[in-house]
């Protein structure tokens, strides 16, 4: 039955595609499947939810999220390689997509095997220890851990994510060893540093809620300058850390959609973006609409899979060749 349901999709869009422009121009036909990375409930989740409703609107389809966390953000992306290049199967591509052929051996280029849409946000990151944690700043932070290596435990949304990746570069330019705990995503990880099961967690600022009721302390945060929601906190430059970090993502589609398509889908996303209720909901979590359109989003995607490569290289995590 699946072989069957297989090659009738595979028949479907050979025939599509051999079809006029004029003809595909009634794209969307059907609802759209928005695939992402993290789990329901984080920042990811909810603003991403907020633009698929707002571009199904402009579509005249349903846009309907799909969550597949785990494997440090790249399920999304790997889907893409086994699903037809119709358009109706997305995916969100984080940054961590473009570090997998350099720890993990796969058969496909995140590069020439992606279909760039539209880059539409980012993320604003930081560390953060519960308020009851005798660290009370970011010079305790780093005294503690070089007074105990390995020890200093911290939480991230998964391994290899950027979370994970920049604390560790931190830890490397500063000397001291971290102890990281991987999670599926922001909601485990907040549960986990208000269970008092890691010392601090690293993290986009899916841990506002958190601050705003006391639980938690925000020791820095990775941007180009203070966050307006957490003035208090210095960013790393303040600290003397060479690192900016706010990780860009957009929408993929697979290999091979045809032009029509993915125009059409970036114009909708596009118009998404716009909406103020969308900027609104990146609000909540301090992130701000970053857009690339598919030529820009491309040659963002080249860039970073070779400055990627540099930093595994970096932090010793590449596999053996």
């Amino acid at each position: 039955m699946r072989r069957r349901h297989l090659v009738t999709a595979a028949a479907a869009f050979a025939a599509a595609a051999a079809l006029p422009v004029h003809a595909q121009g009634n794209f969307p036909a059907k609802p759209i499947r928005l695939v992402i990375a993290f789990p329901a409930g984080g920042p990811t989740d909810i603003t991403m939810r907020q633009l698929a409703d707002n571009a199904g609107k402009v579509l005249g389809q349903p846009v309907v999220v799909e969550n597949r966390p785990g494997a440090g953000g790249t399920l999304p992306a790997q889907l893409l390689q086994t699903v037809p290049a119709d358009g109706y199967t997305l995916a969100q591509i984080p940054l961590g997509v473009f570090r997998l052929p350099y720890t993990t051996k796969i058969n496909w280029d995140p590069v020439k095997d992606i279909s760039y849409v539209i880059n539409v946000t980012g993320y604003a990151f930081g560390i953060v220890v519960p308020t009851d944690s005798p660290i009370k700043n970011w010079n305790d932070f780093v005294a503690y851990a070089k007074a105990n290596p390995g020890k200093l435990s911290y939480g991230s949304t998964g391994t290899l994510t950027s979370p994970h990746l920049t604390t560790e570069l931190v830890a490397q330019q500063l000397g001291i060893q971290l102890n990281h705990i991987p999670y599926k995503g922001s909601a485990d990880l907040n549960a986990a540093i208000t269970g008092g099961h890691i010392m601090a967690a690293a993290d986009s600022t899916g841990f506002a809620p958190l601050v705003q009721a006391g639980k938690v302390r925000v020791l820095n945060t990775w941007g180009d300058k203070r966050l307006e929601k957490f003035p208090d906190a210095p960013t790393l430059k303040e600290l003397g850390v060479n690192v900016v970090q706010n990780s860009p993502f957009g929408i993929g589609a697979p290999k091979g959609t045809p032009p029509e398509v993915i125009t059409r889908l970036h114009d909708a996303f596009k118009k998404a973006m716009e909406d103020q209720s969308y900027v609104q909901a990146l609000g909540r979590y301090d992130m701000v609409p970053i857009y690339m359109g598919p030529a820009q989003y491309t040659r963002f995607a080249q860039d970073t899979f070779a400055q990627e490569k540099a930093l595994i290289e970096k932090l010793g995590l590449a596999k053996p060749q």
